[in-house]
C-alpha cells in the first residue's frame, strides 16, 4: 500500500448531480479471496445513475455510498487464500459497488486477467459491457452461429459490444448502428428488415417499453426477446397470441443483483468466448468520452444523453 488515500465518487443521499461528491477514504482492504485493484479509468454506467435516483440499490455487502459496477487494473494486493492472481497482474471484472474509485476490492472469481492487446482505458471499457452482452446473447437467449440478431439501443457500451460479439461468432447482426459488423437500419427499417427475412432469433432490447410491440412483430418462430435495458415504470403490453404463434420466449437479466456463483460463471463464459477475441484484437471497446473524477456528475449526466457511441468512462489514476 502507498498510503495515499483512495479518491472515489461518493453519493450523499438519493437526488441528482447535487448528491454527487470526491472523496477520499483510507483504501479498501481486500478479504480472504478478494484482490485490491489500482485503477487508471472506471466505467460509467445506467445502473450508477440508477443507483443515485434510489432506484437500484447495491447488493448487501458492497459499498453503500460508492457506486459503480465494474472495474479495470492492476492487483496491488491480494487477501491470505487467493489463488488466481498474483501482485502486478492485470485484470477486470465484476463488482457489487465501489467501482468509481482508484481503489477497488473485487472477488478473484468475479474478475479476468486483461489480454495484453488491450491498453487501460480500453480494459475499463469492456467488463460491464461485454459480460453483460455475452450473458443476455449467449448465456440467456442462446444465439447461435447463423441466427439473426436485433439490437435496440446499439449506441452504448452493451450494444456496441453485442455487435461485435455476435458478428464475430457468425451471426447476422441488424442494428442503428452500421460499424463494427451490423446491417444499419434505421428503427422502423430493422424491424421491417427482420421481417421480410424471417424475423429475428434473438433481439437484443436495452431501451425499454417503447419497443416492444414492434419486437414481437420482428421475432421468428421459437424466438426470443432478452430485455436488458428499461426506465424505471416501464410497462409493455404484448398481444399474448402473436407470441403463442411464435412460440417465443421474453426474457429479462441483470448481473448485479446475482449471487457469486451465477456472476462468476458469467464472467468466465466471457473469459473462454469473448477474451480470446479481445487478445486477437478481433474486438475493440469502444469509448464514447473519458471525464476527469472530479467531472463526475457531468459523466453520470452524460449516460443518459443521446447520440452518444460506446462506454462513458472517468479518469481516475493517482498519477
Amino acid at each position: 500500500m502507498d498510503g495515499v488515500l483512495m479518491r472515489c465518487v461518493v453519493y450523499t443521499g438519493v437526488g441528482g448531480r447535487e448528491v454527487v461528491r470526491i472523496e477520499e477514504r483510507p483504501d479498501p482492504q481486500p478479504g480472504k479471496f478478494e484482490v485490491l485493484i489500482a485503477t487508471s479509468y472506471a466505467g460509467v454506467n445506467p445502473a450508477d445513475v440508477l443507483q443515485r435516483e434510489g432506484k437500484h440499490p447495491p447488493p448487501p455487502g458492497a459499498p453503500a455510498d460508492v457506486p459503480g459496477v465494474e472495474v479495470a487494473g492492476t492487483v496491488i494486493a491480494c487477501g491470505e487464500s487467493v489463488t488466481d492472481f498474483v501482485v502486478g497482474n492485470r485484470t477486470f471484472g465484476l463488482v457489487g459497488g465501489g467501482g468509481l474509485a482508484d481503489r477497488v476490492v473485487a472477488h478473484e472469481r468475479e474478475v479476468y486477467s486483461v489480454p495484453d492487446a488491450l491498453d487501460d482505458k480500453g480494459a475499463a471499457a469492456v467488463p460491464e459491457a461485454f459480460i453483460t452482452a455475452v450473458d443476455a446473447i449467449f448465456r440467456q437467449a442462446g444465439l447461435a452461429a447463423g441466427d439473426t440478431l436485433l439490437v435496440n439501443g446499439a449506441n452504448g457500451g452493451v450494444g456496441t459490444a453485442a455487435i461485435q460479439i455476435a458478428a464475430g461468432l457468425g451471426a447476422r447482426v441488424l442494428a442503428r448502428v452500421g460499424a463494427l459488423g451490423a446491417t444499419a437500419l434505421a428503427p422502423a427499417g430493422a424491424f421491417a428488415h427482420a421481417r421480410g427475412i424471417g424475423g429475428a432469433d434473438v433481439i437484443l432490447e436495452l431501451v425499454g417499453a417503447v419497443h416492444m410491440t414492434e419486437n414481437l412483430s420482428a421475432l421468428a418462430p421459437l424466438g426470443r426477446i432478452v430485455v436488458v435495458g428499461a426506465s424505471p415504470g416501464d410497462e409493455a403490453i404484448l398481444p399474448l397470441r402473436d407470441l403463442m404463434a411464435r412460440r417465443g420466449h421474453v426474457m429479462g437479466t441483470t448481473l448485479r443483483s446475482r449471487p457469486l456463483e451465477q456472476k462468476a460463471a458469467a464472467v468466465q463464459e466471457f473469459g473462454r468466448r469473448v477474451v480470446p477475441l479481445l487478445a486477437a484484437r478481433a474486438l475493440k471497446p469502444v469509448v464514447s468520452r473519458v471525464f476527469d473524477l472530479a467531472e463526475a456528475a457531468d459523466a453520470l449526466d452524460q449516460i443518459r444523453v443521446p447520440g452518444k457511441f460506446g462506454k462513458i468512462l472517468l479518469a481516475t489514476s493517482r498519477a
